[in-house]
């Protein structure tokens, strides 16, 4: 009999050790010979996000491959090859904001609230679907971003509020799901069986 697959969501604050404890749960699901797909959203649009770029690539295992897909992470998962194991997203949060950027370039300005959810609803559902379809473990990471003051303009309280409701949609989906605190997981949802 197969083993059950797991969906792992990973969430936090910035610098809470989110990618850090990721990385070693898709290393404990892949076993020793497991082939993982690190699913990067990450864009290099200034230097300080290149020099970040840079210092995750290097803190990843060699033997793992990296796909870089801003907006459609899903498509990176449908073409996982077949003995991929597991598969790292990192992270939904620059999905997001690289999915709304992309929208406000078409609109101007601030996307209509309605059009934003309706895409970023479309996204979760392929996101889910390529998981379902797949064989592969699936680690996802995200911010928690609801634990601070209400942004001050339109665009950054809908994002917000658009990142809220897909963990929270994430979080209904997954096997496990652990919030970092200052580098501590907490289990918030199921248990680590590997």
């Amino acid at each position: 009999m197969a083993a059950h697959r797991r969906l792992v969501l990973v969430l936090g604050g910035a610098r809470s050790g989110k990618s850090a404890y990721a990385e070693g749960r898709a290393t404990a699901l892949a076993g020793p010979h497991g082939r993982v797909l690190y699913v990067a959203t990450a864009e290099a649009l200034d230097d300080e996000m290149a020099r970040r770029i840079v210092h995750h690539r290097a803190s990843r295992p060699a033997s793992w491959r990296t796909v870089e897909e801003p907006r459609d992470p899903a498509a990176a998962m449908r073409a996982a090859a077949p003995d991929t194991r597991v598969v790292l997203l990192d992270c939904i949060t620059l999905w997001l904001s690289n999915l709304l950027s992309a929208l406000q370039a078409q609109d101007d300005g601030t996307p209509e609230e309605a059009a934003a959810e309706e895409a970023v609803d479309a996204g979760v559902t392929g996101l889910l679907a390529a998981y379902q379809a797949g064989t592969a473990d699936l680690v996802l990471v995200s911010n928690e971003v609801g634990l601070g003051i209400v942004p001050a303009y339109p665009l950054g309280r809908l994002y917000r509020d658009l990142l809220g409701r897909v963990n929270i949609r994430l979080a209904a989906a997954a096997d496990e799901v652990v919030l970092m605190v200052a580098g501590i997981p907490l289990q918030v949802k199921g248990h680590d069986k590997t």
